[in-house]
């Protein structure tokens, strides 16, 4: 992307197409196309909701469509910032998404609109309309009453500054987040420095110092880097530099302390619980919860904290074993938190056999991909077809047509799978386009796949680790949520409206197929040989799967109970209290205390910037359902019935009804827990 002094006649972001042109958008069409896009939106709504229209497509549908048109300008920009940031894109969507605050909250509260509905929802016949349909209208209605279009006067102008002044907030959250991770590096001139990081790794710190015009190898906190050097390097105060630049990002305790979130994090909060209070809510928590599965915090927490009295008593033996592991083996003493992973790596190696470097070289990315879209097509019938000559933002995009078993497309994907600058780390599924079945024409869904792999070094492709696999099932499942959706409204079709705590169920149940014997090895080619992952190795994988479980659990355990609690009990007269918040739960639930100078809270963008506020819980929440349901498919005739009926009666009816009936559909009865802990080893399998 590059900027321009004059503006081009056409713009690329107001293209009525599915694709967006995104070589052509430049950051200088970015306000214009806002402001458009805006006007046209408000003067849809204003005709929908004049007189007393009262039917569903008139007034519900055209909204819809309204809705449609604004999201389809708007998305390339919020995804070009993640993807492609640069300081001219950065003020453009800084200004975009200022107009859009804005302008969502002005909609939110409009009560003519308001009123249209209401007038739809109260005809006779409404609930003879198709279930879809009903509950499009149930959700914008609930949406509207949490927008505060009840509210007046200075209450009403007041969230509406609270709205604009979050949303700059959380902004400036995740870019200095993404600014403190390139800023900070270390430049490797001897090898020596680099012992036990393997080869592929140091390609990958080479292709860093190339980069930047340097010559041997440049540490920086992107995921591969920091991942290298944390489970591989012996040089232990190389591991705890890293370690510490990594767990101090954007914090008073780092070394460059300009992109501190400390300030941002107290005020992000104070505004929230403000807001909630004037919806009429106690607290954030539950202002996030009224559109979540949990009925409120208490029964969230409760749920987190038998979790964890479950899984202490392991988490504790876990950590006395490696202890003991490390002062044996690797003459280490005492156990620093930027020894965790190295010892654990080492144990994975001499008590499981599990060589994560070893592993790497069966799972070259092409061969990963070919082996992902087999397995699409045996569970529910679709192929991913590579698609040439889409316009995309970066040479690594690939863009794929979903086709059906008739060969017919019915969706796409972009997929960005590798770290770079400018690029927010992290893996993360986000909607392009939503499926919208209008009255002259029928939009494909159509989404976007990002993670931050390491990319392809000398003269070898991308090499996953098993996590890396794992984690390209997770969104794929995301991303299959949306493509698969056979409801032809956007509000209610794919991942829109999901209840926040169950969304998670079919990245999470796809999870499990990275664990699957047939589906690992098949998916696998070695490197240079291409033989496929030997079945010894796997038996070792898959025995290992468990090590230390009890410790990773009480680890997603600590930081949803944080996250829950902070909104919770925030107090406005003493204010966040965020490393008291955070040292608390550590005492009551972790197994591991990690030094006073962690910060893990200043990078926490899930909640800061992200829409998990009061919701990270939803992770476990939502495994539950996933270890439930691929237990219960794991039971049934794969090719016959399980993928069938969880395409079915999860992933295409989206929001159309609640998750929990989705899950009594495909199930026959309520979720139970015993998977779940079968899977993180807190009960025998």
């Amino acid at each position: 992307m590059t900027d321009t002094t004059t503006f081009p006649t056409a713009n690329p972001l107001l293209d009525a197409t599915d694709l967006p042109d995104f070589t052509a958008v430049q950051p200088v069409h970015v306000v214009p196309a806002i402001e458009q896009a805006i006007a046209s939106h408000r003067a849809i709504i204003a005709e929908v909701s004049e007189g007393a229209r009262d039917d569903f497509a008139s007034v519900v549908l055209a909204s819809e469509r309204a809705d449609f048109d604004l999201s389809r300008t708007w998305s390339p920009v919020g995804h070009l910032s993640s993807v492609a940031d640069t300081p001219e894109l950065r003020e453009a969507h800084a200004a975009g998404q200022s107009l859009m605050t804005a302008y969502l909250m002005e909609a939110g509260q409009n009560s003519a609109h308001y009123a249209a509905l209401g007038r739809v929802a109260a005809r006779p016949d409404f609930r003879t309309l198709p279930v879809a349909q009903q509950r499009a209208v149930d959700l914008a209605l609930r949406g509207f009453r949490l927008a505060g279009v009840a509210l007046e006067g200075e209450a009403r102008q007041r969230f509406l500054e609270i709205g604009m002044e979050l949303s700059e907030l959380s902004t400036s959250f995740a870019n200095a987040v993404m600014d403190a991770t390139e800023a900070w590096t270390e430049h490797v001139t001897d090898e020596r420095a680099l012992a036990g990081v393997p080869d592929s790794d140091r390609a990958i710190l080479a292709s860093y110092a190339k980069e930047k015009g340097l010559d041997g190898w440049l540490i920086t906190l992107r995921q591969p880097s920091v991942q290298a050097i944390l489970l591989h390097a012996s040089d232990r105060a190389l591991r705890e530099r890293v370690y510490r630049a990594n767990a101090t990002r954007a914090s008073e305790q780092a070394e460059d302390k300009n992109f501190d979130n400390s300030a941002r994090i107290e005020k992000i909060m104070a505004l929230r619980h403000e807001a909630a209070q004037i919806l009429g809510f106690a607290d954030a928590a539950a202002h996030s919860l009224e559109t979540k599965m949990a009925t409120d915090a208490q029964e969230a927490l409760s749920f987190l904290a038998d979790l964890a009295s479950r899984a202490r008593p392991m988490a504790e033996t876990e950590l006395a074993e490696a202890r003991a592991f490390a002062t044996a083996h690797l003459g280490l003493e005492e156990l620093a938190s930027w020894d965790l992973s190295y010892v654990a790596e080492a144990m994975r190696r001499t008590l499981h056999g599990v060589d994560q470097e070893a592993l790497k070289a069966y799972f070259p990315l092409p061969r990963v991909l070919a082996g992902t879209e087999a397995l699409f097509e045996r569970l529910f019938g679709v192929r991913l077809v590579p698609r040439p000559g889409v316009a995309v933002w970066h040479d690594d995009v690939i863009f794929y047509d979903l086709l059906d078993a008739n060969g017919q497309v019915i969706a796409g994907v972009y997929l960005d799978l590798f770290a770079r600058a400018g690029k927010r780390g992290g893996a993360w599924m986000d909607v392009c386009q939503s499926r919208f079945r209008d009255a002259d024409r029928f939009h494909l869904p159509i989404a976007y796949l990002t993670t931050n792999f390491a990319p392809a070094a000398w003269d070898r492709p991308s090499l996953l680790t098993h996590n890396d696999v794992v984690t390209l099932f997770h969104e794929f499942g995301h991303v299959l949520h949306h493509l698969l959706s056979e409801v032809d409204i956007p509000s209610v079709g794919g991942i829109s409206g999901v209840e926040w705590d169950a969304v998670e169920l079919p990245s999470q149940f796809m999870e499990n197929f990275a664990w699957d014997r047939a589906t690992l090895i098949g998916l696998s080619g070695h490197v240079e040989t291409g033989e496929p992952l030997p079945e010894a190795m796997f038996d070792r994988l898959l025995a290992a799967r468990q090590f230390q479980a009890g410790l990773a659990l009480l680890r997603q355990v600590e930081f949803a109970t944080f996250d829950l609690q902070l909104h919770r009990d925030y107090d406005p007269v003493v204010g966040a209290r965020v490393d008291a918040t955070l040292e608390r739960v550590r005492k009551e639930v972790a197994a591991i205390q990690p030094p006073s100078w962690n910060r893990f809270a200043h990078g926490f963008t899930h909640i800061f910037a992200g829409g998990y506020a009061a919701g990270y819980y939803s992770y476990l929440w939502a495994e539950l359902l996933s270890a439930d349901a691929f237990e219960l498919f794991a039971h049934s005739d794969v090719s016959g019935g399980g993928g069938t009926a969880f395409r079915r009666e999860i992933l295409a009816v989206g929001a159309s009804r609640t998750a929990a009936d989705s899950f009594r559909a495909f199930a026959g009865r309520a979720p139970e827990i015993d998977a779940l802990l079968k899977i993180r080893g807190l009960v025998a399998g």
